[in-house]
């Protein structure tokens, strides 16, 4: 498992389209597995969680991303997990990591 977590400036919308449709483009076989939203008031909340297929790891990998913004700022939270194939421990984390720093290269284009 790898996390991802970082504050920004912006419009949320924005940035939302941006993450799903990077995300989507990243890897041939990504896809969009659900979404949450909520909003209160001048709070808004989504949560996307993303599935790939990890060829160096030969399974799926997958990236729950949570965006909470009140006004224009922006926190993100993403987590990947799902990249290994052993029993008792984690010998291939490539996969989770991979998916983790698309997202990271996304958010460091991002200028809101």
């Amino acid at each position: 498992m790898a996390k991802l977590e970082r504050q920004l400036q912006g419009d949320f919308k924005e940035l939302l389209g941006k993450i799903e449709q990077g995300i989507m483009k990243g890897s041939v076989s990504a896809s969009l597995e659900d979404g949450s939203d909520f909003v209160t008031g001048d709070v808004q909340a989504a949560v996307r969680v993303f599935e790939r297929y990890s060829w160096i790891g030969k399974n799926r990998v997958s990236l729950s991303v949570t965006l909470l913004a009140k006004g224009r700022q922006i926190f993100v939270s993403a987590i990947s997990s799902g990249g290994s194939q052993a029993v008792f421990m984690k010998l291939n984390t490539f996969g989770e990591s991979a998916f983790l720093s698309r997202l990271s290269e996304i958010l460091d284009q991002y200028r809101g």
